[in-house]
């Protein structure tokens, strides 16, 4: 392999959770694919950046293409199953979602992966970037993709990219500041977390009776007046089922007062070393939160064993970038794109006073969904936001919103595309768009046009929309949404219908998201339980149940939730106090009721 120069179709550079997606879809179309990552596990931030559970697309209507897939075989493959936190509807053992990955791969014979190699240097043939490479071997290909954790390839090829805050003035985004000030100059993108999984050792303490987990040292700089307060109002119990993970796991990735890391955030992009010593002290702050929670509560509590592949096994194997540099693309997604319509449950996708030529463009390039709320990090600093959240399904979620295709092709440069959180999105609007849900999306439909641009032997700005469209809604393993809909599971029989539809009549986009004539598939997920009991309406969108069987939860107080839409309709039709029976599963770090069946109906 050494001096080696492979040639290949399409290139991807980097294993994340955008780039493992679009290698992937890239070969399962037909395409040579090389796959060259930094690290021995694949999916990036859902695995190898240990944040075992993920934020958005949890609605089921919106668990499609390979994200969809993945949950599919998450529930297959991961024992007790992922109702285990409560800051996510799905959690899991991160080396479970690194299996996944690689058996995807490894099925693939016209997909290559290497690992332990990162790009050093890109080919260029006037305004197309023709090859990467790397300390070992170099790949020349069609069409290459950046799916870098930081969007290296967009430096190495110089490519316009951007850094940091965007004034108001820029594109008139209404949470973006006026002037810059300290807090952009302190920190210029959002704060990385290096994730720590600790463990619960009660369980052998118990049996034993003197088994304690070994006492996790102070890092440098160890300063417990930074964590002092972090699970003040939850209680520590709350605090650590935020993020619990099957078999007494518990993954570290806590907001207030906690592991957020961004002194010197800057460092990530100034050069090799001051990237290394930015996340040195990044794992060093999530050593000396683990050092003040076992301190605290008591060595019950310690870092877990052989989570990840390299030592220490508790720490991820890289931080949790939030954000990265992003591209100047042929489109830039602003805060304006995901913001709900006035009265409404979703994005302004069409109609938005002085822009409506620019939103109907933008829902007919759309290529993948997130729903997730505008969500920023800087440690310390509550920075407001213009709200994108909505009640729903008896709980908070995000009103969705699309990426348009050309977010991810650079302005003037031809043979490259990204797909990472690196696309072309305002400052602002990445809080929305970094999530791992729509990156994988956007990860799918990049591997898919990648492939069509081979096929048709174009560039991807010359791809027409349409067909990638067609290819994503068709694809005959993951066919993946590109216009969110709540009532529209992808079973239905006028899915495609509907998709199209919209597609097609932007302006008659429903503003509650619901499209006419849709029914749900009601069969029911093997791990639901039967109960009856009293539902009570403490508010709207907000249910109480009151189990009166069976007899070993009678008594019990659960909140009801749901991921059906047509659940979501019976929950605000019915009326207060009214005995019911459903079937659901039990989140105990949440007290709720996933709600699968009401009623029987």
């Amino acid at each position: 392999m050494l001096n080696q120069t492979y040639t290949t179709d399409v290139l991807v550079v980097g294993g994340g959770t955008g780039g493992t997606a679009a290698a992937i879809q890239a070969a399962r179309r037909g395409a040579k694919t090389i796959l060259v990552s930094e690290f021995p596990w694949l999916g990036g931030m859902l695995t190898s950046a240990g944040v075992s559970a993920p934020d958005g697309n949890e609605l089921e209507a919106f668990q499609t293409g390979l994200w969809g897939a993945f949950l599919q075989e998450l529930r297959q493959r991961q024992p007790g199953g992922l109702d285990n936190s409560w800051v996510s509807f799905f959690s899991y053992d991160p080396r479970i979602g690194a299996e996944i990955f690689a058996d995807w791969v490894q099925e693939l014979p016209n997909l290559q992966w290497i690992s332990g190699q990162v790009p050093i240097d890109v080919y260029r043939q006037g305004d197309s970037i023709t090859g990467v490479r790397f300390p070992d071997f170099a790949v020349t290909a069609k069409i290459i993709l950046d799916a870098t954790e930081l969007g290296d390839l967009l430096a190495l090829a110089e490519i316009p990219y951007r850094w940091g805050w965007e004034l108001q003035s820029e594109w008139g985004e209404p949470s973006a500041p006026v002037t810059f000030n300290s807090l952009t100059q302190r920190y210029p993108v959002q704060a990385p977390t290096y994730v720590v999984i600790m463990q619960d050792f009660g369980e052998a303490m118990s049996t034993t009776g003197n088994a304690y987990a070994p006492e996790i040292p102070a890092a440098p700089n160890y300063n417990p007046s930074q964590f002092t307060g972090a699970w003040d109002g939850y209680g520590a119990e709350t605090f650590l089922n935020y993020g619990r993970l099957p078999g007494g796991l518990f993954m570290m990735n806590w907001p207030i007062c906690g592991n957020d890391y961004g002194e010197g955030v800057g460092r990530l992009i100034e050069s090799d070393v001051s990237r290394g010593e930015f996340i040195q002290e990044s794992r060093w702050h999530s050593q000396n939160f683990a050092h003040f929670i076992q301190n605290q509560l008591g060595r019950r509590y310690g870092l877990a064993k052989k989570v990840f592949p390299h030592s220490p096994t508790a720490f991820a194997l890289h931080p949790y970038y939030r954000e990265s540099r992003r591209l100047v693309g042929l489109t830039t997604l602003r805060e304006q794109d995901i913001l709900p319509v006035a009265g409404g449950r979703v994005a302004s996708i069409f109609n938005d006073a002085g822009f409506c030529d620019r939103k109907a463009s933008l829902i007919k390039e759309a290529i993948a969904v997130g729903n997730y709320a505008n969500d920023h990090h800087y440690p310390g600093v509550q920075f407001p936001l213009q709200p994108k959240s909505i009640r729903w399904g008896g709980r908070w979620t995000g009103t969705p919103f699309t990426i348009p295709y050309s977010c991810l092709i650079p302005a003037t440069t031809d043979g490259f595309l990204v797909c990472e959180k690196n696309i072309s999105v305002s400052h602002i609007a990445n809080g929305a768009t970094r999530l791992q849900p729509v990156v994988m999306g956007i990860g799918q439909a990049a591997g898919m046009a990648a492939a069509m641009c081979v096929e048709l032997n174009c560039q991807p700005r010359d791809l027409p929309v349409r067909a990638l469209q067609m290819a994503l809604l068709a694809d005959d393993r993951s066919k993946t949404l590109i216009i969110p809909l709540f009532n529209l599971p992808p079973n239905h029989s006028d899915w495609q219908h509907w998709q199209l539809y919209y597609l097609d009549n932007p302006e008659a986009y429903p503003v509650s998201g619901h499209c006419p004539d849709s029914a749900f598939d009601k069969a029911l997920i093997p791990e639901s339980n039967c109960f009856k009991g009293i539902f009570s309406r403490l508010e709207q969108q907000e249910y109480r149940f009151t189990v009166t069987a069976p007899a070993a939860y009678q008594g019990q107080n659960w909140q009801l939730v749901t991921l059906r839409s047509y659940i979501d309709e019976q929950l605000r039709a019915y009326p207060h106090e009214q005995l019911v029976t459903l079937w659901g599963r039990q989140n105990h770090s949440g007290n709720w009721l996933l709600v699968e069946h009401l009623n029987g109906d």
